[in-house]
């Protein structure tokens, strides 16, 4: 009998790629399954159809939003399989926030999470003493010319979701509606436009992984990203020549640190591949908690289960990553998902970010939003 040897596809950076290979060696010891990673960029991870992925790996990493088209195309095979109830009750026990809920869809899980993150805020603590909590004080930062944030698309939408929702007015999950309530969305669009005007013009072509860079390089006057999406790798103490802090997003209204907009990734199976129940084993056994808070978290991942954030040696490794934004995280927002959701998403950020730097009105930025949401049904 031949082995059996898969191909997964996961995104281009060491917190991506690196726990995948290294946690496939150990199941190839294990199992005698070997697994063949592949990586694309962060941009295409974010857009690429997942359906042509498909057609190529066993294995692949998603995020969430993808799961009402993937539904849609039947390329995934779903993971809630008979017989195995009491291990995803224990893997959407240790979900932190909404990460294991926003893989269920029409009625089945289609991805386990591998890696938990939302839009946090990062700082230099070389550069500040503490972080800042406040948005006012954010933007006195930003005036110095000492703050960054990511509004390459589809950072720039992010950054609307987590903002509507932060002020208590979070944006439409659901259809034919409207996406966010014209008073909230004009609210919104003023703060990114006050943000955007004092910082740099890069940020529009910059995605997370370009500002954490340019904040961790030697030299680097940039302290603060206010509303970015958390990478651990940044927090651990020689990854980059300066290592970065986490917290907490800033608060703009009085509810706390809530409604950031969620993101992370889960691990999801081809439908079309030869060995589908090889390949649902890996993925039970990856997100399992006992995985996540070893060999996933000591390779780089950024794991996606509670056992991993509330480890102690984890968080003293990160400079306490996961404990500083965890109740960001809790509180996270889930975003669409239907059938019809991704070209919304890509072309609603790119009408965000050609208007921020347009200095178009926010009324019509929000309009044209809303009528793109409608449209997406």
């Amino acid at each position: 009998m031949s082995a059996i040897r898969l191909k997964g596809m996961t995104w281009s950076h060491p917190r991506g790629y690196d726990p995948m290979v290294a946690c496939s060696a150990l199941w190839r010891e294990q199992t005698g399954i070997e697994i063949a990673w592949d990586k694309r960029s962060l941009q295409d991870f974010e857009s690429f159809p997942v359906e042509e992925l498909a057609r190529a790996y066993d294995l692949i990493v998603i995020d969430h939003p993808h799961v009402g088209q993937i539904t849609a195309e039947g390329c995934l095979a779903p993971l809630d399989i008979e017989g195995r109830e009491a291990e995803r009750a224990a893997l959407a026990a240790g979900s932190v926030g909404a990460s294991y809920p926003s893989y269920f869809w029409a009625g089945r899980q289609w991805a386990f999470p591998i890696d938990a993150a939302t839009q946090v805020l990062a700082w230099r603590p070389d550069l500040i003493e503490t972080p800042p909590h406040l948005w006012d004080d954010v933007m006195a930062l930003a005036r110095e010319g000492r703050v960054l944030t990511p509004l390459r698309a589809p950072h720039a939408l992010m950054c609307v979701y987590t903002l509507a929702a932060h002020l208590g007015r979070p944006c439409a999950t659901t259809g034919p509606g409207d996406l966010i309530d014209p008073e909230t969305g004009v609210r919104v669009l003023r703060l990114l436009a006050d943000l955007a005007a004092v910082s740099d013009p890069a940020a529009f072509a910059m995605d997370p992984i370009a500002v954490f860079e340019r904040m961790a390089e030697a030299g680097s006057t940039t302290a603060v990203s206010p509303l970015i999406y958390g990478y651990v790798s940044y927090a651990r103490a020689g990854f980059r020549p300066h290592r970065l802090a986490f917290s907490d997003m800033p608060i703009a209204g009085d509810a706390g640190p809530v409604g950031s907009a969620l993101g992370g990734t889960g691990i999801a199976v081809s439908a079309r591949s030869a060995h589908v129940e090889a390949a649902i084993d890996f993925a039970y056994w990856i997100a399992s908690g006992d995985v996540q808070r070893g060999l996933y978290a000591a390779s780089g991942g950024q794991p996606g289960h509670a056992a991993a954030w509330e480890d102690a040696a984890i968080n003293a490794a990160t400079g306490n990553f996961y404990a500083a934004t965890r109740a960001t995280l809790e509180g996270a927002w889930v975003r669409p998902r239907h059938d019809g959701y991704m070209p919304f998403q890509d072309a609603a950020s790119h009408r965000i970010t050609d208007g921020l730097k347009a200095g178009d009105a926010p009324e019509a930025i929000v309009a044209d939003l809303n009528r793109l949401f409608r449209e997406s049904f």
